[in-house]
């Protein structure tokens, strides 16, 4: 290449430098990885000289600092009214509101509470802020070697710009998005993006035109990765945001997706809203037509509205989420966002990354074997010894090798073996070469590296302590030993050695020496599965949650974990064909695919909303950079132990304990949860629509109010604070062992067949009171009755639907529900003939009321159960 002898000015700049978006981003990636080096240069306006002080200030200014987003702090205010804006929460204001212009400011109060309570509850438990952006700027905060202006000079990160040449060398971290000049021996960590816990690597040439993800391109170096070993030259391509690395970022800081929870209680809301807009006109307009005051019936519609808005949702959740929170935090979880827990338990796919989540995330020896492919300990001495004694950059191999700290004592290492020499590796040789000397005085040159080089250098074969000539078609078979390794996922290399007799002088060997040795097997090396992979994942199949393995690593690798934790390798989808899907054909594909392998970070995210738009709950479980795109766009992010930071700043979950079995746990949990919720809206909602429901009727033919406003709100209260102790309550084992999703129908078909039966005892009651008690003229005898009977039926039905099962003989609640049922309808008895009865409008009751009150509540009871048990066979659940 003709070096160009000044640096670039203005006239030369690209129009092109400030990037575009992803896919633009992405595109240009590949434009220059598929270019010669000359057409690179000249497409980015520099050169090897490098761009002149003055460029690189223009630049700067036109495509802005090498630094990633950052998400602003939110103010406490505001995290306030974040809260306050649940469609729920704004409801329950409107009606306080209307009920403060309307002077009932008991009614006002009651709501207030209520609102007060969940809001500042959650505000508490979210409060702790979000510190994914400053790990994400603490990551460039860092100096890079950049020519300019034909000098080398030290420059900050957040300096650099679209053109400028870069030198890297070893424990470097890539300062931008580059593109290789040219190389020597360059291998990068690139784990954090990829997922593959081994070094790649890196050289100058074009890249071939069928590679497509840019982390596969073998020109491109990327933001976030490290320089294991060697050295290079490259051009900077993309900054900032535009960098691999800064799109991920973009993604951690953004706006947060609506979960499956988040939905579900929205849709709640709007059906409740729907109910109040067609229930509350209709009973004002019926009360002031039919008795001409129509303040009053103003009154009494307002008194429905709250009647049949579950005031206590707020609380109701955030309490029994706050407890599932505390349950998960004793087994060592941390629950960052507390919706996260329902959505652990409505979750039915879980997706996850394979390299630290499913596995160890570090290289372990898994193999030491002899050249029949036999376990072989003379193996593993040997190659203890050569990394022991190793005096170079030691690579994960070595690393793995010495784990085996107990043979440092075993061979006596050091003290029985002196190192006379060392023949370093190099990537021509592919191999390295250390020489020791035992008590006797005997060389032993031993030798490990690539299996061909090392292969290729063997004259004899050592199979049992005998020493054999090597045979071309044995030769064969221990290298097809090798390849079956390799196509298991293993990284093999070969292990040999030669003994010389020692010398009086100290000896010089050289890469000559490394000649006529004597095979003596291989060393396997693999990232290997947790040890509670397995049975976690056993478990999870038990409990109808699928698992698919979305990962960067290789397919090959990918399958042979999979097998080894038990999961079936049906179907396999690479990021290349997932890149030339449409959303349709992707959503189809995800369906039936169990592994995911050469994945970019965007093909995750894009694989967990094609399930997500299938009507799927999605967990994503990972551990690095790459990942958190995944953890955020998931109904719930689990990272664990081993994660980097910013991978669990972005989760929902963080698992501290190394065992998996936490997840079955946090799945049960979630469950518990999501059952005791959906108590409470199932309650709440269907024995408020028959309250009002009567109300309807009621109001149509009675000459007075059904029941006054205020003794409406007490009732209401009353039967709130009744289900308030629901987070205490079990929930059966046999609802357990499936997935529960917000249903929207299923609920509204359940108001509309359980509802009404309150309805047919509120008009018997409503019979009772007007012909049995002659009330046709005592509307506070009426009053007192239909208060009593609402109030016991409503509670009494607690028990009834909280279960599949019989109450009390199958299935009993918590005491503390139980406890608090007694004392509500307690309350409400003493109330009629308390000091408050003249305020709230009450008189004494007959004792014969008392008696036709429990037949009716056995009746109720008996028939509620039957139509559940008739609804549960008819609908499911």
């Amino acid at each position: 290449m003709e070096i160009p002898k000044k640096a670039v000015n203005a006239s030369q700049r690209p129009d092109n430098l400030a990037g575009g978006n992803g896919a633009q981003n992405s595109e240009q990636l590949l434009e220059k990885a598929h270019a010669d080096t000359d057409t690179v240069l000249k497409e980015l306006g520099s050169e090897l000289d490098g761009l002149s002080a003055a460029e690189a200030d223009s630049r700067l200014k036109q495509v802005g600092t090498n630094e990633i987003a950052r998400e602003k702090r939110q103010s406490a205010l505001m995290r306030l009214l974040v809260n306050i804006k649940n469609p729920l929460v704004l409801l329950l204001l409107a009606l306080g509101l209307l009920s403060y212009l309307t002077g009932d400011l008991r009614a006002m109060a009651v709501i207030f509470v209520m609102v007060v309570l969940g809001v500042v509850l959650r505000f508490f438990q979210e409060m702790r802020a979000d510190n994914a952006a400053e790990k994400l700027e603490a990551m460039v905060s860092n100096t890079a070697t950049v020519v300019r202006g034909g000098k080398e000079e030290e420059v900050s990160l957040k300096l650099l710009v679209p053109g400028d040449i870069v030198r890297l060398a070893a424990g470097d971290m890539v300062p931008a998005d580059v593109r290789v000049l040219s190389a020597k021996d360059l291998f990068l960590n690139q784990a954090a993006l990829t997922g593959e816990a081994l070094p790649v690597e890196k050289k100058a040439v074009p890249a071939s035109a069928d590679i497509q993800n840019p982390l596969d391109l073998p020109n491109l170096c990327f933001l976030g990765s490290n320089v294991e070993s060697g050295s290079a030259t490259a051009v900077v391509i993309h900054t900032g945001d535009r960098t691999f690395f800064g799109s991920l970022a973009a993604s951690i800081v953004g706006q947060r997706q609506l979960t499956s929870f988040d939905k579900g209680v929205n849709k709640f809301t709007w059906l409740m809203i729907r109910f109040i807009a067609v229930m509350v006109p209709a009973v004002f307009l019926i009360n002031g037509l039919s008795k001409h005051n129509w303040l009053e019936a103003f009154m009494f519609a307002m008194a429905v509205a709250v009647g049949l808005t579950p005031e206590m949702l707020p609380m109701i959740v955030t309490v029994n989420l706050s407890k599932g929170a505390l349950a998960m935090a004793r087994k060592k979880v941390i629950v960052k966002r507390l919706n996260a827990i329902q959505n652990f338990g409505a979750m039915d796919v879980l997706c996850t990354d394979k390299t630290g989540t499913l596995t160890q995330g570090k290289i372990v020896l898994e193999k030491h074997l002899d050249v029949h492919g036999d376990p072989s300990e003379k193996v593993l001495h040997y190659g203890y010894l050569n990394s022991y004694h190793h005096t170079g950059l030691k690579n994960l191999l070595d690393e793995a090798i010495l784990d085996h700290e107990e043979l440092e004592e075993h061979l006596k290492a050091k003290e029985k073996y002196r190192k006379i020499d060392e023949i370093p590796f190099d990537f021509v040789r592919r191999r390295m070469s250390v020489i020791v000397e035992d008590e006797t005085g005997l060389n032993t040159l031993i030798c490990k590296g690539a299996v061909d080089e090392v292969l290729s250098q063997c004259t004899r074969v050592e199979l049992l302590g005998k020493l054999l000539a090597v045979q071309p078609e044995h030769d064969a078979k221990r290298r097809q030993i090798a390849d079956e390794l390799n196509g298991q996922g293993f990284r093999v290399i070969a292990l040999a050695y030669k003994e010389m007799p020692g010398s009086s002088d100290e000896p010089v060997y050289a890469v000559k020496d490394e000649s006529e040795l004597i095979l003596l097997g291989f060393l396997a090396f693999l990232d290997p599965p947790k040890d509670t992979a397995a049975e976690a994942l056993k478990r999870l199949h038990s409990l109808n949650v699928d698992v698919k393995v979305l990962t960067g690593d290789n397919e090959i690798i990918t399958a042979y974990i999979c097998k080894k934790v038990g999961m079936p390798v049906e179907h396999l989808l690479l990021g290349s064909q997932i890149e030339a899907m449409s959303e349709t054909e992707l959503a189809e594909a995800a369906g039936t695919t169990s592994v995911f392998a050469r994945l970019a970070p965007a093909h995750k995210e894009h694989i967990i909303r094609a399930l997500q738009s299938k009507g799927h709950v999605l967990g994503f479980m990972g551990d690095g950079i790459n990942d958190a795109p995944a953890l955020k766009a998931a109904d719930v992010g689990i990272s664990v132990d081993s994660a980097v930071d910013i991978a669990k700043e972005s989760s929902d979950i963080i698992l501290l304990e190394n065992s998996l079995m936490v997840l079955e746990q946090g799945v049960m949990e979630g469950r518990r949860v999501f059952g005791n919720i959906i108590k409470y809206i199932k309650m709440a909602a269907s024995s408020n629509f028959g309250n009002m429901f009567s109300v309807v009727g009621a109001s149509a033919f009675l000459p007075f109010l059904p029941m006054l406003p205020i003794q409406l709100l007490t009732n209401n209260l009353l039967y709130d604070f009744s289900q308030t102790t629901i987070p205490t309550d079990d929930v059966d084992a046999d609802w357990l062992v499936k997935p529960r999703q917000w249903s929207i129908d299923k609920l509204m078909r359940f108001i509309l067949f359980i509802g009404p039966i309150s309805s047919i005892f509120d008009y018997m009651t409503f019979f009772m009171m007007l012909y049995v008690f002659d009330c046709w003229h005592n509307p506070a005898l009426f009053h007192t009755g239909w208060f009593v009977e609402s109030l016991f039926t409503q509670t009494l039905i607690i028990h009834v639907i909280r279960t599949n099962k019989i109450p009390f003989i199958q299935s009993r609640a918590s005491w503390p529900l139980i406890l608090t049922s007694v004392i509500i309808v307690a309350v409400g008895a003493w109330l009629t003939v308390s000091p408050l009865a003249d305020t709230l409008g009450f008189v004494p009751l007959p004792p014969l009321y008392w008696l036709y009150l429990a037949i009716m509540l056995l009746s109720y009871a008996i028939l509620t159960q039957l139509v559940k048990v008739w609804f549960i066979r008819r609908f499911g659940e």
